[in-house]
């Protein structure tokens, strides 16, 4: 789940893997491990990834939370 989002918001962005790995500074191979759930990921490395892709860390835990709308990412936030 946690990699299908981050595939899934990377794409929203129209960057690649290695743009990615890049901005959270992280391995490009790595950030594929991540997302074919190969790899598991610390809170860091969560905290990273959604610093990069410019959303709410916790976002990447929500089941297909890249395919929400904004309205419906809004309700999928914590209070």
């Amino acid at each position: 789940m946690i990699g299908h989002n981050i595939r899934g918001f990377r794409n929203r962005l129209g960057i690649s893997q290695e743009k990615l790995a890049e901005l959270a500074d992280l391995d490009r191979a790595y950030v594929g491990c991540i997302e074919r759930a190969e790899k598991s990921v610390s809170a860091e490395v969560l905290y990273r990834i959604g610093k990069a892709l410019k959303i709410k860390p916790h976002l990447l835990l929500v089941k297909d939370a890249h395919s929400l709308s904004v309205k419906d990412l809004e309700k999928a936030i914590l209070p």
